[in-house]
């Protein structure tokens, strides 16, 4: 006897639901046309659902991406490095308590405290027919990160492997829910050929009829909801062999438009938008922003991140801010549409040397116009890059606080946490950090906010 099951699956959606009603009722759509063939099918994410530059998903605190999941009938989920980083410990950990669908995620647990009752490292699904799908996943390792918030991450391929080795005799289909990124998707394709399929994202890769690594078959769906992969099993019974894995992609722009969709989009809006109302603080006068200068703007969030942190200069890009402060009450809804980034700062420390060079790698030319995309930023363009509390006079001279810096003196350097990814400034991947964790750019503002007259 021939089983043929189905698997759709959704990846790094980041709460881009401009396409979410089309895609869900077209699966729903087709997982019934299979049902009435006897052909069963799951539906899967593979993490990075919830994006916090959303405002539905700001003011739900990612709870109402999890109603979303429920209502399309999800059966299992992973998470990625936004909802295992962007939310506090307390956040995560009650995220999916009223989830209808599994959470599989092998490689973290808290540091302190318990262990969140959705928390499992592998599920066993089952078919009418018995054919029992081992699906295990795992996500994006950010130590330092995940050590502030206090869980704890482990190496996910070494995990992977653990428990597809302790599965595979149990199972007659082994699958991965890996948002790692499609490079780590082939290694461990190449040391684990015993996993049959490797449901990928993270890197935001489309595989438009999969990829087949060590016959292990990989999957990857771009970004923001834009596709819809299907993945087609066809498990042999007699055998006990799986002889046929195919994918494919949905173009769900191409998909027929459903009834009311821009009213729902609009409908999330206002949500969010109501919910974050509450005023936060009073202003007695407007700050403009400005992307290719110095600003008011620039230089309130200069003095709020130089108050929080107590580091000796900051430094970010002028990109970062989306809109103008206003004069009077202010909402927090008025605060994240200025910020809407799910970036943190960070305070490194540097010697006057590397301080001087960091200052001059700043003055890059062609980063104000760069169209920057990833790494936390939610914005246009990058923006003229801002410094304050250092500059250099006209005898080339580093100054901190008005004083010419000691070449041999640690300094406190306050800046972008995207900024430590070694893309901009290489140096700061190895430097001495400070990570502000959970709060964004956007609470540190709301903070100093309070203190305005």
């Amino acid at each position: 006897m021939l089983e043929t099951i189905h698997i759709f699956h959704t990846n790094d959606i980041h709460s881009h639901f401009e396409y979410w009603q089309r895609m869900q009722n077209f699966i729903k759509t087709q997982r019934l046309e299979y049902a009435k063939l006897g052909e069963p099918s799951f539906l899967f994410d593979i993490g990075d659902h919830l994006d916090r530059s959303n405002i539905y998903t700001e003011a739900t605190l990612g709870k109402g991406n999890v109603q979303l999941l429920n209502e399309a009938q999800y059966d299992v989920v992973t998470i990625g490095n936004n909802e295992g980083i962007t939310l506090s410990f307390e956040e995560l950990q009650s995220l999916y308590d009223e989830a209808k669908f599994e959470v599989v995620v092998g490689n973290i647990e808290p540091v302190e405290g318990s262990k969140p009752k959705w928390l499992k490292p592998y599920t066993i699904l089952q078919t009418k027919s018995g054919t029992k799908i081992g699906v295990i996943g795992a996500t994006a390792i950010y130590e330092v990160f995940y050590k502030e918030l206090n869980w704890h991450i482990t190496d996910p391929r070494q995990v992977i492997v653990q428990l597809a080795n302790q599965l595979k005799e149990e199972v007659d289909i082994l699958v991965c829910l890996s948002h790692l990124g499609i490079s780590e998707d082939e290694l461990l394709a190449n040391e684990c050929p015993s996993i049959d399929v490797i449901f990928g994202s993270h890197t935001h890769h489309l595989l438009e009829e999969g990829k087949l690594v060590n016959n292990v078959l990989l999957t990857g769906c771009g970004k923001f909801g834009v596709y819809t992969g299907h993945l087609t099993l066809q498990f042999d019974h007699i055998t006990r062999n799986l002889v046929i894995k195919k994918e494919e992609v949905i173009e769900n722009a191409i998909l027929p438009e459903t009834e009311g969709e821009s009213l729902f989009l609009a409908k999330l809006t206002e949500q969010g938008k109501q919910l974050l109302q509450k005023p936060i603080f009073q202003t007695n006068r407007s700050y403009n922003k400005e992307w290719f200068h110095h600003s008011q703007l620039s230089k309130l969030f200069a003095e709020a991140v130089l108050d929080f942190t107590n580091a000796d200069c900051t430094m970010f890009n002028a990109g970062i801010f989306l809109d103008r402060l206003k004069k009077g009450t202010i909402t927090n809804y008025d605060i994240h549409k200025i910020l809407p980034h799910p970036i943190n700062i960070c305070v490194i420390e540097l010697s006057g040397t590397e301080l001087k060079e960091v200052y001059l790698q700043a003055q890059n030319e062609q980063w104000p116009n760069f169209e920057l995309k990833g790494l936390g930023f939610r914005g246009s363009i990058f923006g003229k890059m801002l410094t304050y509390q250092f500059s250099m006079n006209k005898q080339r001279e580093l100054l901190v606080g008005g004083e010419v810096v000691e070449l041999d003196r640690l300094y406190k350097l306050a800046t972008l946490d995207m900024f430590t990814f070694g893309y901009f400034f290489p140096n700061f991947k190895y430097a001495k950090k400070k990570y502000y964790l959970p709060l964004f750019l956007r609470d540190i503002l709301i903070e100093y906010g309070k203190s305005l007259v």
